[in-house]
């Protein structure tokens, strides 16, 4: 692995905006949105379901390099195999505005899923997007991690990704419903199947102390993040061993743990082999040849369609991958044929990275400014959607939650920094003290529960990691479940008939961009069988006592999430409760004392 680079004490985040400048300055058709690090397509039509992606910088040309007629409607980049933010995502979906919704195409990982969930929801709850007309379709195509160990996870995402975005951006020009590329899409990705290999590590522009794998030792199930592979293989097998190794992993259906995509004599399907970056295209095409060879010999595949090259890259990482789609079993999965999936593939498309197209137009040609882009504007709340309340207790509940979770941050804290990273206490404390100040402001004087949810998810936005995204991805969820409500509700019926249903479908939106659940001692062991009770007996008292019950049997359970998943067992006197989940529980406490007041 080479350590040179021609920038090697730039600051990482100084690459990518010049990346994504001189991308934007070769294509006259697409738009950068500057402070926001999105790339547009200036061209997309209303008529078209919008569909974007995304994800941390470092892959090029993905996914930058796929927006364009026929592709992606746009892409929000983060730093350096970084997540870009809700605010960068909500900004490109503040940018395409479409009369058919929003598709968000992702790769399987933690801070995507929450970040384009969390901005998701909230374009749906500011009403930019109809209700249930923005969803997240997570790419899980790796087979390195078996069933076993990522059944709440699920799968990672390769390069498989790309060819779902390249059916899909297909079927949007052609104007397919939303629903119709939903099922699809779905259809598609449970049909790829995808394993890596790399020679080392890549090599980030601007750090020090990059790890290496060894002299003699290739990996099996390398990931485009850096991340450590599943298994290291000593002495470095040839070429025909290797390949053989990967094909075993993605076609063998004894294989019960991976399994994932079966594959029948006969069944038309499509390959691709992509470079992470590092490897020369002589070497690619003859790694391909030899996939090919055994794919026919040794599983009786003959691929219909094939690319080769680099798709979705690990900058400069000495690596590939190899992905397979059963095209077949996804038309009959999506009600399609496997023609219209192939014209779908093979239609045109004016995205600059994407094989075989000429994209580029004269530099001449007249270019459209980027929109202006506000991602806090709102739909005006109507009379009829909107839920008012005393003003005093609204304001008292909301204080005194806050006060409950600030007087709590020194042990939250402590107890974060035995079994995570530490910051969660202050997050929570900064938030609060956020909250109150918008009190202080005077939002809550008039009584509109909508209004004041606007504010406080703002507020929240700004809180960062696991806990703030998962909190937004609730508020705003529960912001548009309480709309619906309050349309049902009848004239004398009770607050708590319209607050507990409300969060109970806020909580199912939740769980569609998390697979934590009860027992993996998160902030979900304490939010589910709050909400749960609170359901069932529409009682506040009722549903705290449950709460804390439930943060307090935290102390007894190992992480199955986040940073603590990796820590080791804690000694008996150190456990201690899960700080997320025991500030939710005196949140939910200081609403109920607050609430008497």
């Amino acid at each position: 692995m080479s350590s040179k680079h021609y920038f090697p004490e730039t600051a990482v985040n100084t690459l990518v905006p010049r990346f994504l400048t001189s991308l934007t300055r070769a294509n006259p058709s697409l738009t950068l949105l500057p402070s926001y690090r999105v790339v547009l397509n200036s061209t997309a039509s209303r008529s078209h379901v919008t569909l974007i992606s995304g994800g941390g910088s470092g892959h090029e040309p993905a996914w930058s390099g796929y927006v364009g007629d026929g592709l992606l409607t746009a892409v929000a980049c983060g730093d350096i195999f970084a997540s870009p933010s809700m605010k960068q995502v909500l900004a490109a979906i503040a940018a395409c505005p479409s009369d058919k919704g929003c598709i968000l195409l992702i790769t399987n990982y933690t801070g995507d899923k929450l970040h384009f969930g969390l901005a998701a929801e909230k374009a749906m709850e500011r009403g930019w997007v109809e209700r249930g007309k923005c969803v997240v379709l997570p790419a899980t195509d790796d087979v390195s991690i078996g069933r076993s160990k990522s059944e709440k996870v699920g799968r990672r995402g390769l390069a498989g990704n790309v060819i779902t975005m390249k059916i899909l951006g297909a079927a949007a020009a052609k104007e397919y419903s939303f629903e119709r590329l939903v099922e699809i899409g779905k259809a598609v990705n449970e049909q790829l199947v995808s394993i890596g290999s790399a020679l080392d590590h890549c090599h980030v522009p601007g750090r020090q102390n990059h790890d290496d794998i060894g002299e003699d030792v290739c990996v099996v199930g390398a990931g485009i993040h850096n991340e450590p592979a599943v298994e290291k293989v000593s002495p470095i097998p040839s070429v025909e061993g290797l390949i053989s190794r990967l094909l075993n992993l993605i076609c063998d259906q004894n294989d019960t743990d991976r399994a994932f995509v079966k594959f029948n004599k006969g069944d038309d399907t499509v390959l691709l082999i992509n470079n992470y970056g590092g490897l020369s295209n002589l070497e690619l095409g003859a790694l391909t040849e030899e996939v090919l060879s055994q794919l026919e010999k040794n599983w009786d595949i003959q691929p219909t369609k094939i690319y080769t090259g680099p798709f979705e890259t690990s900058l400069n990482g000495p690596g590939f991958s190899v992905t397979l789609c059963n095209l077949t079993i996804a038309a009959k999965e999506s009600k399609t044929s496997v023609d219209e999936l192939m014209d779908l593939l093979g239609a045109e498309t004016k995205a600059p990275a994407w094989p075989n197209v000429l994209a580029n137009t004269s530099t001449q040609s007249a270019k459209r400014n980027s929109p202006e882009v506000d991602i806090e504007k709102q739909t005006p709340v109507s009379p009829d959607e909107d839920i008012k309340v005393d003003p005093k207790i609204l304001e008292s509940a909301i204080r005194i939650a806050c006060k409950r979770a600030i007087d709590a941050e020194p042990n939250l804290t402590k107890w974060d920094m035995i079994m995570g990273d530490g910051d969660c206490g202050e997050a929570v404390r900064d938030v609060c003290k956020a909250i109150l100040k918008i009190l202080d402001s005077g939002t809550a004087k008039s009584g509109s529960v909508q209004t004041l949810l606007h504010a406080i998810t703002n507020a929240v936005d700004d809180m960062g990691g696991t806990l703030g995204a998962i909190f937004g991805i609730l508020l705003a969820a529960f912001s548009t479940s309480l709309r619906a409500q309050k349309s049902k509700a009848t004239p004398d019926g009770r607050l708590i008939d319209g607050f507990a249903p409300a969060l109970s479908e806020a909580v199912e939106s939740l769980k569609q961009h998390t697979g934590a659940r009860v027992g993996d001692r998160t902030v979900m062991d304490v939010l589910l069988p709050f909400t749960e009770t609170l359901d069932t007996s529409r009682d506040l008292g009722v549903a705290v006592e449950k709460a804390e019950g439930a943060a307090e049997g935290t102390r007894e359970l190992k992480a199955g999430f986040g940073r603590a998943s990796y820590v080791g067992g804690v000694e008996e006197k150190e456990k201690v409760p899960d700080p997320g989940a025991w500030a939710l529980m005196e949140i939910v406490k200081g609403l109920l004392e607050g609430g008497k007041a």
